[in-house]
């Protein structure tokens, strides 16, 4: 009887021995469980991206209000027969920031020179 229970405590700590630390055993799956819940979040996070530079493109190639925004924003580009101001701030240029509030003197707009249109003929 006693060697019945010896053998039967070895195959018990065989088979626990396969699923504790064997090649699928629970440790490493949970390891490939956590990897596959990383590799999820990256994949949505690139998702969300790739669909907004999607949304990006379409907008390029079907309209022209991405194209000129850009042009505008990036490049300072203006329409043709469209007038240019920039208004500048004179209490920034002037070093006025040590006074208090109430001792500022409202700031006077300046205006820039307007572009002038191309023409190219």
């Amino acid at each position: 009887m006693r060697l019945l229970t010896l053998i039967l405590v070895a195959l018990i700590a065989l088979l626990q021995y396969s699923l504790w630390l064997g090649k699928g055993s629970w440790l490493r799956v949970w390891e490939v469980d956590q990897q596959l819940k990383a590799q999820k979040a990256t994949n949505q996070k690139l998702q969300a991206r790739n669909s907004s530079m999607d949304a990006e493109v379409r907008d390029l190639k079907q309209g022209y209000d991405a194209i000129e925004e850009r042009a505008r924003s990036e490049l300072g580009m203006v329409k043709q027969d469209e007038v240019f101001f920039q208004v500048l701030d004179s209490s920034k240029q002037t070093g006025l920031s040590d006074k208090t509030p109430s001792e500022k003197p409202l700031p006077q707009p300046q205006l820039a020179v307007p572009a002038q249109p191309k023409t190219s003929r």
